[in-house]
This record gives structure tokens, sequence and C-alpha cells, in this order.
């Protein structure tokens, strides 16, 4: 089928974003191919065409984040695409099941996370599925200059080995030239097809101010402007106060950040899709994934700690193509604590490797044992019963994390999962359970599909809703039906994990490298000093710096940013004082009717001389004046 009738038949477009088309034709001729594409610019696309353009095989698709890969499988089968993932979260029984679909050749899209590469036996089963295609998303990750570098995306170069001549797509929305080069380089790209598109956003305005009261601040912004609207902060609580702040202010607003239930961040996320809510007061835990066309104003009410991160999250205003604003609130004390986000993001080595002695401690993990295990982490608890700070404690998780010992995971699926074990005739036979439990079961099977065959996610507000009855009592009536094994019930968890990748080293042969430790704290080094520059500096159009920043020299002045509208406020003010000394300068010749010198018309206006004789010389030019001899006369013709 051609990719134009794929496109209209599963989504519903006529014709490609720029971009898209290129890419997905390179793809199509077995090229490796970068695809660098902005925030909003349609990436799923460019590998989920030429995934069904394929006659038979699986496309894989390698994404770090969890709640991404599911929204995207989610959708594809919306679309009636069959699609798996696999990561460290799911249960046997749901890995079994999904290698059964690929092995039927009931998937078309296998998404999973790049620790997955890691397990031998997943390699090993991989060896026997047809593969046409490996996108590697956010490939940002897999470079040493990029902002999220993790050290799991290197193997993918195993997937290479396993799999050789089968092209690659790399996509990212945000990657300087040095990093685009360095994806290409450790992907092992055979030439380099490199697909950029500008990252331009002509419908943007970038906007700089200077805040000492940073709350009232956003108050008047968004007072003063109208639409949805998302308020980005780096602090959990602070995403409450500030929402708070603004409802009280008759301002509809909510907050949302990691450490939020699963069903909390959905009703709030929907209802600020839905617009019954116009402020999201959010963490960067918000954002990927979300495509809401009508965002009108982006605030960073705290400095992000990079400008890719800045452009991809002020990205998400005006994906509609209507005028926005990316506003960022700056005040005198956040250089000083940019600084100290890069002290406090590479603690000493000897701190991190007693860090994961304690973890592997606190979860019961001896040395040798743990290798691709996953166990729930109670940070808060580890965190008080050893008295750390978990600030400390996140940063050596993340340089344990990229040096490939551990992986922690964040943000697991927290939504509750059911499954019917008892063969359907049995239902009828069901006797000796509570009224509630009879409710909750049918209820359940009226509300979800598919319980019979595979897991079902489902939620109990929902259930309880339906059948109103407390949502204690839908839990209480899922335990009682899991007991008399009718139903099997695994409930919502909002605990971190941890994924063991490796067996649990001694902590003298732990190693932090170089490359994980010095190359990284000089590279957050390098782009905190250009997110500041950025910030601080109003002497050039910021646009044009940002867009410096990421290879693209040739650009014009926005004409949008406070830089730019402040130098045309000057020139206005400029023009408007030209205006003024003009016309004193002819009502002055016209009083003398005999005519009068430059030196007396210097004396007259009595400021910058050569200003003066530059309009003198412009109204000769224009007309308005004469000389002769050095004495101007007004022209007769001019009234």
């Amino acid at each position: 089928m051609d990719i134009h009738e794929i496109l209209k038949k599963y989504w519903g477009y006529d014709k490609f974003r720029p971009l898209q088309e290129d890419i997905i034709k390179s793809v199509l001729d077995g090229n490796d191919t970068l695809g660098l594409m902005p925030t909003g610019g349609g990436k799923s696309i460019t590998f989920q065409v030429p995934g069904m353009a394929f006659e038979s095989g699986v496309t894989i698709v390698v994404t770090p984040l969890i709640s991404l890969m599911k929204d995207q499988v989610d959708n594809l089968k919306r679309h009636g695409i069959k699609a798996v993932y696999f990561h460290s979260g799911m249960s046997s029984s749901e890995s079994r099941k999904a290698w059964e679909k690929l092995i039927n050749g009931n998937s078309r899209f296998l998404y999973i996370a790049p620790e997955r590469l890691q397990n031998d036996r997943f390699m090993l089963e991989l060896r026997n599925i047809e593969i046409r295609l490996i996108v590697v998303d956010e490939a940002h990750c897999i470079s040493q200059w990029g902002y999220d570098f993790r050290p799991s995306y290197l193997n993918i170069k195993s997937l290479r080995k396993l799999k050789p001549g089968i092209p690659v797509l790399a996509l990212t929305a945000t990657a300087t030239p040095e990093a685009a080069q360095d994806i290409m380089k450790q992907l092992e790209f055979q030439n380099a097809n490199y697909f950029r598109k500008s990252f331009v956003r002509d419908n943007i305005s970038y906007i700089v101010r200077s805040s000492d009261t940073k709350i009232h601040d956003v108050l008047h912004i968004l007072s003063r402007t109208s639409g949805s609207s998302i308020v980005y902060v780096r602090s959990r609580r602070r995403c409450r106060e500030i929402a708070e702040f603004l409802m009280s202010a008759d301002i509809s607003a909510t907050f949302y950040h990691a450490g939020l239930d699963f069903s909390i961040k959905e009703e709030r996320q929907n209802a600020w899709q839905s617009g019954a809510v116009r402020v999201m007061v959010a963490t960067n835990a918000f954002g990927m994934g979300i495509d809401k066309p009508d965002v009108r104003v982006v605030i960073h009410f705290d400095l992000p700690p990079s400008l890719e991160e800045y452009y991809q999250e002020a990205g998400r205003a005006g994906r509609d193509g209507l005028p926005s604003f990316a506003v960022v609130l700056a005040s005198g004390n956040d250089k000083g604590i940019m600084h100290r986000r890069i002290t406090e993001a590479f603690p000493e080595r000897k701190i991190v490797k007693k860090t994961y002695e304690r973890i592997c401690n606190f979860l019961h993990v001896s040395v040798g044992e743990g290798y691709d295990s996953v166990k729930e982490f109670d940070i808060e608890k580890f965190c008080r019963l050893f008295e750390i700070q978990e600030r400390q404690c996140r940063a050596s998780l993340r340089l344990l994390s990229q040096a490939g010992y551990i992986h922690f995971i964040e943000d697991p699926d927290s939504r509750s999962r059911l499954k019917i074990v008892c063969e359907r005739e049995e239902l009828y036979d069901v006797h000796d359970i509570s009224e509630n439990a009879d409710k909750v079961l049918a209820a359940t099977m009226r509300l979800y599909t598919g319980l019979f065959t595979d897991y079902v996610y489902i939620r109990e507000p929902e259930i309880a809703f339906r059948i109103q009855i407390a949502e204690n009592s839908v839990y209480e009536a899922m335990l009682e039906l899991s007991r008399r094994k009718i139903i099997s019930y695994i409930p919502h968890s909002g605990i971190p994990m941890i994924y063991f990748p490796t067996a649990r080293e001694e902590i003298s042969s732990l190693l932090i490298g170089k490359d994980i430790y010095e190359q990284r704290k000089n590279a957050m080094t390098v782009r905190t000093e250009s997110m500041l520059d950025y910030t601080f500096s109003a002497k050039d159009c910021r646009v044009q710096r940002m867009l410096a920043y990421f290879g693209e020299t040739d650009s014009g002045k926005c004409r949008k940013c406070d830089v730019c509208r402040n130098n045309n406020k000057s020139i206005s003010v400029s023009r408007i004082k030209e205006q003024d000394t003009l016309e004193k300068i002819l009502g002055f010749v016209r009083s003398r009717p005999s005519g009068t010198t430059l030196a007396a018309i210097e004396i007259f206006c009595g400021k910058d001389t050569a200003s003066t004789a530059s309009i003198v010389s412009f109204l000769c030019n224009e007309g308005f004046l004469n000389c002769q001899n050095n004495i101007y006369h007004i022209n007769p013709s001019v009234k």
C-alpha cells in the first residue's frame, strides 16, 4: 500500500507535515536516518507509516518512558494497529502473552525500554522475530553530548549486531550539532542521512521577565492573557502552592507531579486537556506525549537546566500556529541556584558507592544476586532510615543508572490490573459472595473487555461511580473475588521501583568512570551557562541566540521577543525625538525670512550637533529646505 494511502487509512490525514515524507522515504530505501524534529512535529508518523508499509515483520521502537510507550501502543490499537510493549515493570505472565502475540504475527510494533536489551534471554528470543526497522526515540539519550544521556541506550548497538542490515531511524526533538554527529556515530550509521527541521516557531513570542515576586507575576501574566496555560516549576510543593494561589484569585488551576497517584494525574490531565481547567502547574513530569494544540502561554517559574529542555517545554505552546507566549521569570537568586544544581547533581564518588551499598542492603539484595530483578523502592523511607538528603540520593541514583548498575523507575504505571481467571461458564455457579462483590464483578465486565484473555487496566473510581458505592468498598470486593480465585487483581501502587540489570557488585568493584562523572559534569556546566546567558543577557535577539545554540546561524531577528521589542521601542523613541527636532528646525528657519546658517540652527537646537546636521541634510535632500551659499531657506512649495 502507498504511504499516502496508509496515512489516510489509519490516521485520516491527506498529506504529510514538512520533513515526514522525506524521512519515511529514506527509511523505506533502507537507509540509516536521523530525524531532528522539534516538539509537536509529528515524529511518530515517520516510523509508524513505514512500519505499516512493510508487507510483514515488526518495527522495534526503543523509548525510555514507560508512560509514553503505553500511550503510543494504546493509540495504535485505537487506529486498528496491533502493537505490544516490554518494560521492567511487567509481570512474567504479561511478558509471556506479549511474546505469544509477537511469535504468532499478531503485532506490527514492539515497544521496549532500552534496559531490556541487557537481558540475554530477551535478545535470544528476539532472534526468531522478523525485524524490519529499528527506531530509537529520544535519540539524544545515546549521546554523551545530549542533555539526558542514558548508558542503557548504548545497548542498542547489540541490537544492530543481532539484526545486521536492518535500517535504524533515530528521532529527537532537540540536539546540538555535536550531539547529532555523536548520535550517528554511536548508532554506527553507514551514511549520514540527516533530516533537520528548523527550530523556528514564528508564532511564539519568547519573553524573559525580571521578577523578585514570581508568584505575583504569574498571576499578572495569566490575568492579562487568555487560553490554556502551563506553569513549569522544579518543586512538587511549589506546584500545589502556586495552583492554590491562582485558584484563590479565581483562575482555574490544578497541579501535576510524579508523586501523585495515577488516577489523580489522569483526572487532572483530562480536565486540563478538555478545557475544564485553564492552568496546569507542573514539574517536568508533565508534558511528554501531550499534544494540546491551543496552549497560549507557557511560564517557567524556575529556570530549566538547559536550552534543550526549555525549548521542548516552551514548544508546547501554540501548536495550532496561533500567537502564543513562552515566558521565563528570572530573579537575582537564579544564577546561584543553577550553579548549586551542578554540585548537587554530582556527589562525591564515595557517596555514590555508599548509596549503592545501602540500597542493596535495604532491598535485601546480596552480592552476586539480583540480576534482572525488580524491587519496590520507597525512596522517602530509605532516606529517613539512613538520614540522607533525598536530593543527594536521587543524584546518586542517576549516576548509578548511567553507569549501568541499577535503573530507577520513578513513575511506574500505577493503574490497577485485573484478569478473570475462572472459566466463563463457572461465573454462573458463583455463590456465597457479598452483594458488593457481585455488583463490582458485573460492573467490571460491562465496563472493560478482554478480561478473560489478558490483564486489563481498570479504574476503581469509575467502577464505584457506576454502581454508587464507596471506592474502598470496590477495593474490598476485588480482594474478596481474588481470594475466591475468580479474578487475579493487582492493585495500583505509586511506589517507585529499582531494576537490577546486573547482579550486585562489591563496592570496591564499582566503577563510576570519567565519561559518567567528569565529562557529564563539564557538559552540564556548558548547558547551564548557555541557559544563564539566554536568560540574563539582553544584548541580542533571544530566538537568534537559542537557534544558534542548535546550529542555526542564519536566522534573522524574531522581532517578537522582549529584546527585539525593547529595541523597537528605542528606535520608535529615537524617531519621535528626530521628528520633534525636525519640526523645530523647520519652524526656526521659517521664522528667518532672510535665511539662516547651520551654526545658528545648531545653537537653537542646543543638542547633538552631528544629529542636527544630519536632520538638516535630510530636509535638504527631501526638498523641505534650500541651501545657497551656506544659507538655508524654506522651500516655497512647503506649506
